[in-house]
């Protein structure tokens, strides 16, 4: 029975299993341009607002951009490993894919299950945060959603008067997800020409920060650049380890899911034009441009106001704060950065969804969920009914349940999935050295082990509650596997 647990599933299959087939398959539509928008689409959201506000009050001062560096790094070794596998098997299903060539059914469902936290749940926090930031940008113009129909039941809110407000549902998230879901369904192609706009605009915003605000660097902000090590209590009275190198590595902790989503761009690898050289270039390219927006942004962002503007200034409302307390004659351009937040948030969406589907439409090819998930729409030959049941079921989280109970989870999925396809990468270089890559990893076996490295500290520092989190929506996959999986598994029944 072990033996078949880890029955791993041969590359000529994989390939075999992957091809476009008429109406059974996916359209190849996309090109490197594609891949890249896809990937900063998914990468750059609130989290370059909110997160650099945080790491520079919290944890590292004005040496935040090092902390970005050290990010970007190890997401880097990941990224790598990623390239190769999507270059070697440009099939869609991302890291659930990649594990099962190299590590077993068994692995290859864990990590598909495990996925989900990355993609569905996440879409459903973010879509909770849009609805949020949607209020934000109402209020410029005189309107607001009301209370009770932005939040979940298990919401409230206590106004000065002392009236308590209750919420029912959070409508504008479900809306958000409905109609990214309905994109998805017309066509990835349809779908990546929309994230294109999208990523255009937040970047041209993110850049008009940048080139704008330094003019209005202070020197004397960035003095000394690696403030002296010691500890700060924020006001939730959680104490931090502030400056020096403990400080710039805890910033890079609290950066780091800033750049979640890179690896999205694997999941489309079945709808690339020819993805032995352009899903490499997808996923590095926008790892790159990325990095070097999010460093020249916290520079400015650091050296505008002070750290203790950050500290009293709220986290979503800092880098707008920032704007207009110290750059006189452009109050305007914190309208938007809010603008830029929901543009950033509705790609992230976008991609987050469509990953979703393309990982569970692989899983369901190999018989581990139930058919429908495979089914190709007829004209748009776009998996349509896995993005119509995914829509219900992130529906259900973003209208009902608050954000930050599934937040974290979605960080420790995605950093699970990361060391696998480290781990994966380097087995695959010992079975099949004979195998055609169209990019292979630099430094091997060193690069994979510096990613399992840094992602295991990353999950470590999430600390035990999530780790216990994890543990229990494993244990409900694993229920699921031997309940109905293994059983309906293709490769199962070919060796039972």
């Amino acid at each position: 029975m072990a033996g078949s647990l880890f029955r791993t599933k041969s590359i000529d299959r994989l390939m075999a299993d992957g091809g476009e087939g008429g109406e059974s398959g996916l359209k190849r539509t996309l090109g490197p341009w594609a891949l890249i928008g896809l990937g900063i689409g998914a990468i750059i959201g609130a989290g370059l607002f909110v997160r650099t506000a945080a790491a520079i009050a919290d944890r590292a001062g004005p040496s935040v951009t090092l902390a970005f560096l050290v990010a970007g790094l190890g997401c880097a070794f990941a990224g790598l490993c990623y390239a190769e596998f999507a270059s070697m098997i440009p099939i869609a299903g991302s890291a659930y894919t990649y594990s099962y060539a190299t590590m077993g059914e068994l692995i290859a469902w864990i990590i598909g299950w495990d996925l989900v936290l990355e993609y569905a749940v996440g879409a459903a926090t973010v879509a909770i945060a849009w609805s949020e930031y949607l209020n934000k940008a109402l209020e410029m113009i005189g309107l607001h959603v009301p209370y009770a129909w932005c939040h979940s039941p298990f919401q409230t809110l206590t106004g000065a008067d002392g009236v308590v407000q209750h919420g029912l549902v959070n409508i504008p998230a479900v809306v958000i997800l409905f109609l990214l879901s309905a994109l998805l369904v017309r066509g990835t192609q349809e779908s990546a020409f929309v994230n294109g706009l999208i990523v255009i605009t937040k970047m041209a915003i993110v850049i008009l920060v940048i080139t704008i605000g330094w003019g209005f660097i202070n020197p004397a902000n960035h003095t000394p650049y690696i403030p002296a090590p010691t500890h700060y209590t924020d006001s939730e009275g959680i104490t931090h380890a502030y400056g020096g190198i403990m400080g710039i590595l805890g910033a890079a902790g609290v950066v780091f899911f800033a750049f979640i989503g890179f690896d999205a761009v694997s999941t489309a690898a079945q709808e690339a034009k020819n993805p032995k050289r352009d899903m490499p270039i997808g996923i590095l390219g926008s790892l790159v441009i990325c990095t070097i927006l999010y460093v020249l942004f916290s520079h400015v962002l650091s050296g505008v106001a002070t750290v203790d503007d950050f500290r009293h200034a709220g986290r979503e409302a800092s880098v707008a704060f920032a704007i207009t307390k110290y750059m006189t004659g452009y109050a305007w351009l914190s309208n938007f950065v809010t603008i830029a937040i929901l543009a950033g948030f509705s790609s992230v969406i976008l991609v987050m969804l469509l990953g979703q589907s393309r990982v569970f439409y692989s899983m369901s090819r190999d018989g581990l969920v139930p058919k429908m998930f495979s089914d190709v729409h007829p004209v748009h030959r776009t998996p349509y009914k896995s993005n119509w049941l995914f829509f219900g079921f992130t529906s259900l989280f973003a209208a009902f349940i608050p954000g930050d109970i599934v937040g974290e989870m979605t960080s420790i999925g995605t950093l699970f999935a990361f060391i696998l396809v480290c781990i994966g990468v380097w087995i695959m270089r010992k079975r099949r050295p004979d195998l055609k890559r169209g990019f292979t990893v630099p430094a091997m076996p060193v690069v994979a082990t510096l990613g399992v490295v840094v992602c295991g500290a990353m999950i470590y520092g999430l600390g035990w509650t999530n780790w216990l989190r994890l543990g229990a929506w494993l244990a409900i996959g694993l229920v699921i596997y031997f309940g109905y999986s293994r059983s309906h598994s293709k490769i199962h029944s070919e060796t039972a």
